[in-house]
């Protein structure tokens, strides 16, 4: 039995960040438990690996939705990051923010603190921005922030037919309004992937007072007189108890953090009950909330431009690749999964975009699969703000089984909506002049698929997660504005699940300043209490 000041569950996007600010008082003595393994396998600094990373058990938890009702009964892969790192990496390395008025609707639901005004100089001081210091971003910070290394002539087309269409290019998405077209920046540092692990907590290792232990599967939060103080976690085939001082930090995701608080006896008291475990604290909405976004992958044939389909085709065409990539760190090894990103409104009725692209050169049946044996791109669009809500509970007492995950995707008659009009919009963008040299012709969901009854069912047949969930511990909730779980002293949730609602974009880069916010109220608290 160890005791530490803090100790932090999960290594991921958040306890990486976690780790290294608790950690900078050498008089804070820090243990981080991850229940993955360490970061060393090549396919997680090379961009591209994310192909390699998700999907295997090394890296990837493996979980899986339940039957979607709204997808047709379809069960879904739903990957989260297992190993230092998380899910930074083996994500798309998207840099994005939101809008700035996700923030503020934070606040104004009741969480004092959470405004855009109030986060952006969280966003600032972690950023190590390519184009250096201004009012919105940061330079010298730990993320590193670039633009990606490789170029396609369709891509380009594709924003000019958008602007044709009506929605104009612009410099940066991440100054808190991001309507309009660019080219997504990403975290990588010279072609390679630059996970929070590699920004935040492989600096820091050897600090005396931070200790990092992998392999470490966290079974719940130690409870005695409604305090925690401490976590039990395997480690092996042994049973381990580490015992904090301060306080306790869940920052295992929006699926991990529930469960290990389910586990905890905290939750829905009833559904406690029935799986043998004693509540400790009825909190019925731990689990629910569950927001993510789902992708829509319309596909469009093309002639006379290159895509990724024909050059990695051949085994000449993959060895320019690897060629290029070892030499310059450049060329489709060195892309993102996606490129070009567009913000756009559905109608008129959104003050802000509710609709993000992910515009990509290539073309696939599925996640994971071969690519399509033709030229095509893909416009990936998802609906930001998404009305269902789901929920993630566990089926056992054992940290090893897999929760169930029930996303409800498309369970409102908005969301229902909102998918059509995303695949009609698709459509009138890629009708514009700009991309008529290049003939494009709709494979996926089909072109003679008009109405809108069509079109709702085509978004369920194939709507698939972009890997986004949040919201399953939200501040107001489960916790409080300072992030600390509601009826229990020294245990708070730092991760994507406090967020009340989703943000209007990727989710990492949130994460990541969460984790800076929640750091600085944990010091504060601590200052506050004479410790420190």
């Amino acid at each position: 039995m160890d005791i530490f000041d803090y100790i932090i569950a999960g290594g991921g996007s958040a306890g990486c960040v976690l780790a290294n600010r608790l950690s900078a008082d050498p008089r804070n003595r820090v243990l981080l438990l991850e229940a993955g393994g360490k970061d060393d396998y090549i396919w997680i600094r090379v961009p591209v690996g994310y192909l390699y990373c998700i999907g295997n058990p090394r890296t990837d938890w493996l979980y899986k939705t339940e039957a979607e009702d709204g997808l047709g009964g379809r069960s879904l892969k739903y990957p989260r990051g297992r190993v230092l790192g998380g899910c930074s990496s083996i994500n798309g390395m998207i840099y994005m923010r939101g809008q700035a008025a996700d923030y503020d609707g934070w606040r104004q639901a009741g969480n004092p603190g959470w405004g855009w005004e109030d986060v952006l100089p969280f966003f600032r001081k972690a950023e190590d921005h390519y184009a250096g210091s201004d009012e919105f971003h940061g330079a010298g910070g730990e993320i590193r922030v670039e633009k990606q290394r490789h170029r396609w002539d369709i891509l380009e087309a594709f924003q000019r037919a958008a602007a044709e269409w009506g929605l104009p290019a612009i410099a940066d998405f991440n100054r808190g309004d991001n309507e309009g077209s660019s080219f997504f920046d990403v975290t990588q540092r010279k072609g390679w992937r630059w996970s929070a692990s590699d920004a935040f907590l492989k600096p820091v290792r050897k600090r005396p007072n931070l200790k990092v232990v992998t392999g470490a599967l966290v079974d719940r939060v130690e409870i005695v007189d409604g305090r925690a103080t401490g976590l039990v976690y395997r480690l092996g085939e042994e049973t381990h108890v580490a015992r904090a001082r301060g306080e306790v930090v869940l920052a295992a995701g929006a699926i991990g953090s529930p469960a290990i608080l389910e586990r905890s006896g905290i939750g829905d008291a009833r559904a406690l009950k029935a799986l043998g475990i004693e509540p400790l604290q009825d909190l019925p909405q731990l689990g629910g909330n569950l927001q993510d976004h789902l992708q829509l992958r319309c596909t469009f044939r093309v002639s006379g431009v290159a895509t990724l389909n024909e050059l990695a085709s051949t085994l000449f065409g993959k060895g320019l690749i690897g060629l290029e990539y070892l030499l310059r760190r450049t060329g489709p090894m060195a892309m993102a999964p996606s490129q070009l990103g567009m913000f756009a409104k559905s109608d008129d009725r959104y003050a802000t975009a509710n609709l993000e692209y992910h515009v990509q050169p290539l073309s696939l049946e599925a996640f994971g699969g071969a690519l399509d044996p033709f030229p095509a791109f893909t416009a990936s669009v998802c609906n930001l703000r998404p009305e269902s809500r789901g929920r993630t509970s566990i089926i056992s007492r054992d940290p090893a089984a897999a929760p169930s995950i029930r996303p409800n995707y498309l369970a409102t008659e908005e969301d229902r909506r909102v998918a059509a009009r995303a695949i009609s919009l698709t459509r009138e963008i890629v009708g514009q002049p700009a991309l008529a040299r290049y003939h494009p012709e709709e494979v996926r969901p089909g072109a003679e698929l008009k109405s809108e009854d069509e079109l709702r069912r085509a978004a369920g047949a194939i709507g698939t997660t972009i890997f986004h969930p949040v919201g399953t511990a939200a501040m107001g909730e489960v916790v409080d504005a300072e992030l600390r779980v509601k009826g229990m002293e020294g245990l708070r949730v730092i991760d994507a699940s406090v967020m009340p609602t989703i943000i209007s974009g990727n989710t990492n880069a949130p994460v990541m300043m969460i984790a800076e916010k929640g750091a600085e109220m944990i010091l504060r608290s601590t200052r506050c209490g004479g410790r420190a």
